[in-house]
């Protein structure tokens, strides 16, 4: 039996483990000794998990994960969220369709202190839905803005997709916190625009809100500002050259922290489940990455990655179609898998083949993290859906689903436009970096 047989058999094995509800991380750590063991002998099998399991989690740059997840955690318990969520409400609420914009809003904002889609829907979603429900909002529009602009988690920085990307392909952590920037906010603007149509077409499913004095509004603001400045100061540190990404996270979690005790927004026992989930999260995605860097000497022994460049090459479709049909792939996979489960398996295989397409690795990312997302909100899996359904539980999936649609062409046609104009992604971190 050859080497590359081997690879397959072993990929088959990984998604026959994961579809027998076995943690990805542990699923991929399974196949990458195993697989070793069989292609190299156990002595090489051995040292790998030896070897690789203590350079994964001892890397420095991986800091930043459980800083900023104790960041955007603090926000949740103190209720700096809502903050946020009023202050966008009390400018654009007056408009059709605007709770339902404030809710994208607040989502964009809250991902610049989370980093994860999951926890920004559902934070966003237990201030935001009732609030739609007690206006009146229709359910569709009201729980497709929180699933979709949850979404923005994994785009905007500091996003974990793009650390565990710069993690598994040793590109720069800054450089890709940069370019998430000008692509998440042209989702959030496509997304407003989608909530536009939506409401242009059906007036009855966004409602305008009761207007705000403007005094009510600057006040709202000031309320959120502490939160807001957290942002500036760590991101704003990252790109004027004040902070590395790792002391960026370290400082944005050490403000937040004494910004919720300053302001009595947080007890003892807020904090302490704040650092429970930050310890939980942060285990799992330290477990995602062990799991990686044991998968991906057994990919490289197999010569996965090689086989798939020469077959792609070989069909003769160029870049651009070889490109498309990596992202094709992604939809398929995002069917079935979770972004991060995505993330570790694909891009150790696709990598290689982007670089010797002569693509950008940097505006790669930002695509890859984009189709991701869109697999977050599609069907039969949708993780955003179904967490958005267990905080709206009247709601059927079917209806979420709906809600998502025009969100989902929103996003495909941020995908094409990056995809048209790679400057989107590249002039903030080319700018910075040179």
């Amino acid at each position: 039996m050859s080497d590359l047989t081997i690879g397959i058999l072993g990929f088959v094995a990984l998604f026959g483990l994961m579809i027998f509800r076995m943690p990805v991380a542990f699923a991929m750590l399974s196949v990458g000794f195993f697989g070793t063991w069989i292609v190299d002998g156990l002595r090489r099998a051995g040292a790998l998990m030896m070897t690789e399991t203590y350079g994964a989690v001892a890397n420095y740059s991986l800091i930043v994960v459980p800083m900023f997840i104790l960041l955007g955690n603090v926000s949740s318990e103190a209720g700096f969220s809502r903050g946020l969520y009023d202050a966008a409400y009390a400018w654009v609420g007056r408009f059709r369709g605007g709770l339902a914009t404030a809710s994208v809003m607040g989502c964009a904002a809250f991902s610049a202190v989370s980093g994860s889609s999951v926890a920004t829907a559902v934070t966003i979603g237990k201030v935001a839905l009732p609030e739609m429900k007690r206006l009146g909002y229709g359910d569709a529009l009201s729980t497709g803005s929180i699933a979709a602009g949850g979404t923005l988690g994994f785009l905007i920085p500091p996003s974990t997709g793009f650390v565990i990307y710069a993690i598994l392909t040793e590109e720069s952590i800054g450089r890709l916190f940069m370019a998430g920037i000008l692509p998440g906010a042209l989702m959030m603007l496509l997304f407003i625009v989608a909530i536009w149509v939506v409401t242009l077409l059906d007036p009855a499913a966004g409602p305008k809100g009761h207007p705000v004095a403007l005094a009510e509004r600057f006040r709202t603001l000031a309320r959120a500002l502490p939160l807001l400045a957290v942002i500036v100061v760590s991101i704003g540190g990252i790109y004027l050259g004040v902070f590395t990404p790792v002391e960026a996270s370290g400082v944005g979690a050490a403000l937040t922290v004494i910004l919720a005790f300053a302001t009595r927004a947080i007890g003892t026992r807020g904090f302490w489940r704040a650092v429970m989930d930050t310890v939980r999260t942060s285990a799992m995605l330290y477990m995602i990455v062990v799991g990686a860097n044991v998968l991906n000497p057994f990919l490289a022994l197999t010569n996965i990655p090689e086989a798939l460049e020469s077959t792609l090459t070989a069909l003769g479709i160029g870049a651009y179609g070889t490109l498309l049909i990596i992202l094709l792939s992604y939809l398929v996979l995002g069917m079935f898998l979770d972004g991060l489960a995505m993330l570790v398996i694909t891009v150790p295989i696709y990598y290689p083949v982007i670089m010797a397409l002569g693509f950008d690795p940097i505006w790669f990312g930002v695509i890859a993290v984009i189709v991701i997302e869109m697999g977050m909100i599609t069907p039969p899996v949708g993780l955003n859906v179904f967490v958005v359904r267990n905080v709206a539980e009247t709601v059927p999936l079917s209806t979420v689903f709906k809600g998502v649609t025009p969100f989902l062409l929103a996003m495909v046609l941020c995908l094409l436009l990056i995809i048209l104009f790679p400057e989107i992604a590249l002039v903030i971190p080319n700018s910075m970096f040179g």
